[in-house]
């Protein structure tokens, strides 16, 4: 028997840090993200002989324990242990014998949700195996437990629900982890068109969003009044491209990218640097009317939305910086297993 899991990657597109505590906790929290056909995935075999093999493909990592009810957490590997280590604690009560492989379709750092996609991908695999009785939300705040209390990772909490549920969702987030999932019904055309429009490109350079995100955090439980106003702005930001995208108005989206960007670098320091800014300027130069980092900021996948047939200078003047164009599709699906049976 083969258990098999996959999660979709996010590109968030507006209202990014607004997840992320204090602010989600005392001012409640707003984001807009899509899923693209980029994943995360996980696959179980369940073994007999009383061991635990871990493998992550796109790290080059192999690793055997003997079976237990909880494997030591160090630097390697550590989303998958404390994966384990919770299912056994909340539901199997007992030691578990099998081969975990994963791998992600974006290396770590990307600004694309890849660790926290991993966890739901592996989370998945684990709830087809054991057939536990999780919905979609129950999943996605696992992730956000193992990854931010048991691991005690940095970070916000759209990209679990995104991972999770798929597609274009409008997020809300409140005190005590209360997050409500709105997915949005955007025509077609509408989709196609900004994805025809919004161009993605990998900086080539990934970074520890954790750093970024602590400094965020510790902005505004000082009440920086600077930090403070931009993550208010990117709350209205995340309204703003919500009714541009329901109405059909992907022209403006541009616009509302790049007044997003310009409020995000006043969050914390590292959000950007003299070379992303450089390539921001080249952007609009070129024919981008906004764009952003994905994620934390500090490099890995950066977007430009291009309205007529703008994008094709902007590729061509990208390349010439080193700038590699990525492909990428929007999709509806989230989390999917299924098990194959031998």
């Amino acid at each position: 028997m083969i258990i098999r899991s996959k999660a979709p990657l996010r590109i968030g597109l507006a209202g990014g840090g607004t997840d992320v505590s204090p602010y989600a906790d005392n001012y409640g929290g707003s984001i807009l993200n899509a899923t693209i056909n980029m994943h995360a995935h996980a696959t179980i075999v369940p073994l007999n002989n009383g061991m635990i093999e871990l493998e992550a493909f796109d790290l080059g990592i192999c690793q055997e324990h003997q079976s237990a009810e909880a494997l030591s957490i160090d630097d390697q590997l550590p989303l998958l242990k404390g994966v384990y280590n919770r299912i056994v604690k909340d539901f199997s009560k007992k030691a578990l014998s099998f081969r975990l492989s994963t791998s992600v379709d974006a290396p770590p750092g990307s600004g694309l949700g890849s660790s926290s996609t991993l966890v739901v991908a592996i989370i998945g695999a684990f709830v087809e195996w054991l057939k536990l009785p999780l919905g979609e939300y129950d999943i996605a705040h696992l992730a956000y437990e193992i990854e931010r209390l048991d691991l005690q990772l940095a970070g916000g909490r759209q990209d679990q629900y995104a991972a999770t549920f798929g597609g274009f969702n409008f997020m809300e987030f409140y005190k005590d982890d209360k997050v409500i999932v709105n997915p949005l019904r955007i025509k077609r055309r509408y989709a196609v068109e900004l994805e025809h429009n919004l161009i993605l490109f990998y900086t080539g350079t990934s970074r520890e969003s954790a750093r970024i995100i602590e400094k965020q955090s510790e902005n505004i439980s000082a009440q920086d009044s600077a930090a403070l106003e931009a993550t208010h702005k990117l709350k209205q930001q995340s309204v703003r491209m919500k009714e541009a995208l329901l109405t059909g108005n992907i022209d403006s989206i541009g616009d509302i990218l790049h007044y997003g960007w310009e409020w995000k670098k006043k969050m914390a320091a590292g959000i950007s640097n003299p070379e992303i800014d450089k390539l921001y300027s080249l952007a609009l130069e070129s024919g981008a009317s906004g764009g952003k980092i994905s994620g934390a900021g500090g490099g890995g996948f950066f977007f430009f939305y291009c309205p007529a047939n703008n994008k094709h200078e902007l590729i061509s003047k990208l390349a010439e910086q080193g700038i590699e164009h990525h492909r990428y599709l929007f999709t509806q699906q989230g989390l999917y297993t299924y098990t194959v049976k031998e």
